[in-house]
This record gives structure tokens, sequence and C-alpha cells, in this order.
């Protein structure tokens, strides 16, 4: 284009700004807009800064700041002694100007919620869609809003945490913060907190460890995929407790496993079907209080589990979620403390004691494991929060852990009595509430799939929320349908009261 080529009109291609509003950053986006999808081509003259100003009534000075920042972007260029032009882009064909959703070409933009709208060719066009669709078979449900209710599941009385205690603690910590402690931390976790989990899990649940085996992580899920993204391969076979908790599932198969689902019977998972599993090294149990059934695995089945590990060389993850709750005699100690082989990871959370939403929790390893279990963790996340640890450790120190805990563990036992003596008995089609030495849940068995539905239907009608146990079943399940049914109901989450008015309703629209 020559020098002598006329700019643009004062107004190119019909420019409107609103004045209630920042109009550099109007003027910015309308004039980058048009470039982008074409209406202002490369070495188009655009108006003096003073004319497009005049044309727009706006300031001068909105104008030159809108053109300088189209300058430092390289959408146009001055010509000196011939004004502004649109810089030559390369550019094949018009860019979109839609905000991007941030998924892969090809995803609907809907992915994060509405995962049946995935095209069935995704492999074809989008560059490694074997993962993405590993996501959308094995992602976690949104949680349930809103406060806590009966009968959530997984939900501890958080209602009875000592929130001044922990302000004030959080409090003296931010007041005076240590400068060291401000800097980039230990992958492993703050050393204070590692040595109170270590001496905690000594005296109260029988492990002996040392600070120097223990990760922190951000709660159980965190540590259960590190286990998953270091102990196993693309292909390699997990065996998991069928029924069992889905979210470590999600987060093994999301690693590229082969999902094993092994049996639960009255003792716990059922060995001799994993030792006929080939190619699976890698066990994940819940032994202290199997979730979702409850049963307290058994010395004997320990014992053989641990045998499975040594024999095969493969790893067992133990995942302790709420051990700490035992409504007769002491907490049991953990596979863990049996292990003399360095075979057992144990998976540790405060978000059962405390509250769901301090996402803390730890890994105990095998010395051998710790430096690339952390070293792994730090690529995801550097270190952890550093106050949450802090106060967390010196919560510790003080004697307030233990106490909740105690607090915890009674608030619990009456919470479940209240849920045994008011449960509707004679429900058709519902079997008998078995007895609750551990945990924080129950489960009852239900005689067919299109009962449960029922029965969750009623329920949910009166705002009363309980998990079916069908939906804790791996897909590819042998197991008929209709002995995968079930009630799943949280007993913590509410006070006494909440569960009494929780069950009139549930006994309006069971037995009306």
């Amino acid at each position: 284009m020559s020098p002598l080529t006329p700019p643009l009109s004062f107004n190119p291609a019909g420019i409107e700004l609103d004045r209630r509003q920042g109009l550099t950053r109007q003027l910015y986006d309308a004039l980058r807009q048009r470039v982008l999808d074409g209406r202002l081509v490369s070495g188009t003259r655009l108006p003096a800064t003073r004319d497009l100003a005049t044309a727009l009534a706006i300031s001068r000075n909105s104008v030159v700041r809108a053109y300088d920042q189209l300058y430092a972007e390289g959408f146009i260029e001055s010509r000196v002694g011939d004004g502004t032009y649109v810089a030559q882009l390369p550019m094949a064909k018009k860019l979109s100007t839609k905000r991007s959703t941030g998924l892969p070409t090809g995803l609907s933009p809907a992915l994060s919620t509405k995962w049946t709208d995935l095209p069935e060719d995704l492999d074809s066009e989008v560059i490694h869609s074997a993962g993405v669709m590993r996501v959308k078979n094995n992602h976690l449900s949104q949680p349930p809003s809103g406060p806590p209710r009966a009968f959530r599941v997984g939900v501890p009385a958080f209602d009875l945490f000592p929130f001044e205690v922990w302000a004030k603690l959080n409090g003296a910590f931010w007041r005076k913060p240590d400068l060291e402690q401000l800097c980039y931390g230990d992958p492993a976790g703050d050393g204070r907190l590692r040595g109170l989990i270590a001496a905690y899990l000594r005296s109260s649940r029988g492990l002996q460890c040392a600070a120097e085996q223990i990760v922190i992580t951000c709660g159980a899920q965190q540590a259960i995929s590190l286990c998953a993204q270091l102990l196993v391969e693309p292909g390699d076979g997990v065996a998991v407790e069928n029924p069992g908790y889905r979210a470590a599932g999600h987060a093994f198969a999301l690693a590229g496993a082969q999902l094993q689902g092994v049996p639960v019977d009255g003792e716990g998972i059922d060995c001799q079907v994993l030792g006929t599993l080939a190619d699976c090294r890698v066990a994940y149990v819940t032994p202290s209080h199997q979730y979702p059934l409850g049963v307290v695995m058994s010395l004997a089945r320990r014992l053989e589990l641990l045998a499975w590990a040594e024999r095969t060389g493969g790893w067992i993850i133990e995942d302790d979620y709420d051990g700490e709750y035992r409504y007769s005699g002491a907490p049991l100690s953990p596979l863990a403390a049996l292990d003399r082989s360095g075979r057992v990871l144990y998976v540790g959370t405060f978000g059962k004691v405390a509250f769901p939403a301090l996402r803390l929790g730890y890994l105990v390893l095998p010395p051998g494991l710790v430096d690339a279990f952390a070293r792994r963790r730090a690529v995801d996340m550097r270190h952890s929060e550093v106050s949450t640890q802090a106060v967390m450790a010196e919560f510790m120190a003080a004697g307030h852990f233990q106490r909740h805990i105690r607090r915890m563990r009674r608030a619990a036992l009456s919470r479940r009595n209240a849920l045994l003596a008011g449960w509707p008995v004679g429900l058709p089609g519902v079997g008998e509430l078995p007895s609750v030495a551990a945990g924080l849940h129950v489960t009852v068995r239900v005689d067919s799939l299109a009962r449960e539905r029922q029965l969750l239907a009623q329920a949910q009608a009166v705002d009363v929320e309980i998990n079916g146990l069908s939906a804790y079943w791996l897909a590819q399940s042998t197991t008929p349908e209709d002995q995968r049914a079930g009630l799943v109901l949280g007993f913590a989450a509410v006070p006494e009261a909440g569960i009494a008015q929780a069950l009139a309703r549930l006994r309006q629209a069971w037995q009306g």
C-alpha cells in the first residue's frame, strides 16, 4: 500500500463503545477482534489517534493506550511519516474469535459435565485422546451441594470441630511466621508434622514408623493417585475390592491399569481369587473397615494378603480412611503394622477426623520409596500449603488432636445408636440393619436393583441423602445385578436430632 493510500473511515468497521465500561479495553478488544476475524486485513491503514478519538467522542489518551497495547502484541505497526497500519500477519485462514473452552479440538464444550457428548472417533481427532477417554470413564462425580445432611456418606461430625482453637493457632502462625517456612518447602511435607504423625501412629495404631517414611499429601485421594502413578504401568492388572471405593479405581485406571475386581466376603478381600489373577502386582484394600460393606478384615486374611505380596513381589495399598472409629476396644492395628517385607503403603487422612475441606493426608511408605514419591509429588505440587501443616502440627503437639478424636468417636457412636434405634423395621425387600462395630457408615442389603432405585427415589423426594450400593461395583462385574443392590448410609454428618427427623421422613416415604 502506497503512502498516498487513505486511511479507513474515522470509525473502523463500525466500532461502538459502552461508556459505562473501560473505553481503552473496549477499543483494544474491538480492533484486535477485527484483525483476527479478517475485517481489518494486513496492510490496512488505521486512523490517526486524534481523528479516531474525535470520531468515537472519547479522549485521545484512551486511543493511544489501545494502540500501544496493539503495538506491543504485534497487531499493528507504525511506518515513519506514514501512519499506523495493521501488521503483516501470517494467517492462512481467519482465526476464531470465540473464547476458548480450554478443551482440545473435537471435544464437546460440556466435557466436564456431559461426557456423553464426546465423539466416538475421538482417537483420530485429538492428540493424547487415549488419556482423555480414560478420564471420560474414570472421573469423580460432583459432590453433593449444601451443608451436611442425613445420611451423607464420607462426612464426619465436623460441626464439633474446635474452630476457635484452630483459628487461634492459625492467627499465631501468621502474626509472626518463620520466614524459612515461607520459602519453597520439602515436597515430602513439614518435618515437624511428619514427626508428630509418626508418633501418633506408633502410640495409637501400633504402626512402627519414622518421620522419614511419611509423605504429606492433599488428602487420601492424592496419596492413592501417587501410588497409581509410580506403581502401575499401562496394561498392568490392579486388584480392587468389588464392591469398593470407586475413586481409587479411577486413579488406577487413569494410570492405564486394568482393574481386576476381587469379591469381598465376611473376612475381607478374597485372597484365593486374588491369587489366581495373572499380571497383578498391586492390590488396593480397606482392611480396617471395608468400603462400602463395612467388613473388618480378619487376622488370618491379613496374613494371607501379606503372604501374597511377598510371594509375588506385589504391593498392597492400605487405605485406612476411618480407622480411628472403632466402638468396642482400641482401634485395630493397621495391616502395615504386620508387614515385615516392606510391601505395604499406608494411606491416612485427617479429613475424617477434622473436615474434608482441610485436604490433608499422608502416606507411610517403605523407606526405599520415599524419595521417589516425594519427587513425583513435587512435579505436580511443589509442596503442600505451609500454614495448614504448621497449624496441624501445633494442634497435635498441644494435645488438641487426641482430645478431638475421643470426642469425635463418642459423637459418632451416639449418632450411630440414633440411626440403629430409629431405623424402620419390616420394610419389604430390605434386609436387617447390621451391627456397626467401626467406621462412619452402614450398609443394608436390598433384594433387587428395582427396589433399591425405588427406595432411593423416595428418600430423595423427602430430602434425605442415601447412596445405592449398586454404584460401588465395577461395570464388568459378573455378580447378578440384584445381588449388588443395597443402601449405604453415613450416620456422622448431623446430630441426633437431625437423624431422628430424617428417619421420620423416611418412615413416612417408605411405609406410607
